[in-house]
């Protein structure tokens, strides 16, 4: 018999910060507390198929006594979001017995969470679930591992642009993530004042759009603005193509080239993706402390015997979820007639419709 639990833990879907503090929370708790053996496996499903594992305990990574998990992005056990895991079910069962675990920890964004929790219904495996996005777009939990610390990316990015923008009497246009929902472009166009905000949730006119940045002009002489763009938009309501075309160049160069040809003022536009940007950095303080409650509760209801939850931030509190729910009602969209919508309404900001 086995003298002590084997725990496996592994990141899946694409890096963002907060991630290592996580594997940090989970290999402290499990090893301190319950006297596991902990062992990582290396870049997500495809080293389970190749049945790799890393033995992690506390001090696995110190350098000189300095803990570097807190700080570092990105994540030290390598991560995939490529591939069709699901092709290989039955290698992947006879991998997490051949590793012989008894439980296994996932990180992911939703995508990855249904494809782990389809592995651990059919492979009877104990699967606990801790949802990392910087889209925040799982649902369920008011936070999600990596959001926090791309809006604060984000912001910073819109706060230095603002100076170039006023300098030169510009409209600077953001392009930031966003493929299916708009949390990340409306949380950070607040925070870093932007006086526009397109997100895929809502719809919007070009000519609006225009109006309100010649209301800026006129009204208040302000002759630059901010306008951040979730990278998927859809196109306007008064786009000139047909609505089931998609603009070819980048969302966020399509709405430049649609303000400069619908303006009544002439106007100067640039366009910046921050892309991965967003995903890198050092995780923020908010990250930490939820990556650090996230990983504890996860080893905890594993030691009660739960399988087949997520843990989840809702009302300030860390709670267990089915994982069957939130992969029903993921992707999260943003309301249109949340608080924070109007929020942003009341400041001035146009969002469409």
């Amino acid at each position: 018999m086995k003298s002590q639990t084997r725990l496996g833990i592994l990141t899946s879907g694409g890096d963002c910060p907060g991630l290592n503090a996580v594997i940090r929370a989970v290999v402290s708790h499990a090893t301190l507390t319950y006297d596991w053996q902990v062992f990582g496996i290396p870049y997500a499903t495809e080293g389970l198929l190749k049945r790799q594992t890393i033995p992690l305990h506390m001090h696995s990574f110190d350098l000189r006594g300095i803990d570097p998990l807190l700080s570092m992005g990105g994540t030290i056990l390598g991560t995939i979001n490529k591939g069709n895991t699901l092709a290989c079910i039955d290698e992947m069962i006879a991998s997490y017995q051949a590793l012989e675990l008894d439980a296994l920890i996932g990180i992911g964004g939703d995508g990855s969470i249904a494809i782990l929790h389809q592995l651990a219904l059919q492979g009877n495996w104990q699967f606990i679930a801790i949802p990392k996005t910087i889209d925040n777009d799982v649902a369920l939990t008011e936070r999600a591992i990596g959001f926090d610390t791309a809006v604060n990316t984000i912001t910073d990015a819109l706060n230095r642009l603002t100076f170039t923008a006023s300098s030169h009497d510009r409209v600077m246009v953001v392009e930031v993530m966003g493929r299916e929902a708009g949390h990340l472009a409306l949380h950070s166009g607040i925070a870093g004042g932007a006086d526009v905000i397109l997100i895929p949730e809502i719809p919007y006119s070009i000519q609006a759009l225009c109006s309100h940045l010649a209301e800026l002009r006129d009204r208040w002489q302000r002759k630059f603005a901010i306008v951040i763009v979730a990278e998927g938009i859809h196109p306007a309501q008064d786009a000139n193509y047909l609505p089931d075309q998609k603009p070819s160049c980048g969302r966020g160069q399509y709405i430049a080239d649609c303000i400069v040809k619908t303006s009544v003022y002439p106007v100067d536009t640039r366009v910046s993706v921050l892309g991965y940007i967003q995903r890198g950095g050092i995780p923020s303080a908010l990250d930490r402390l939820t990556a650090a409650a996230f990983g504890k509760t996860a080893v905890d209801l594993i030691a009660k015997g739960q399988s087949n939850q997520m843990v989840a931030w809702q009302k300030g509190q860390v709670v267990a979820v089915p994982i069957a729910q939130v992969r029903d009602l993921s992707p999260l969209a943003v309301d249109p007639c949340n608080d924070l919508v109007q929020t942003a309404r009341a400041l001035g900001i146009y969002l469409g419709e």
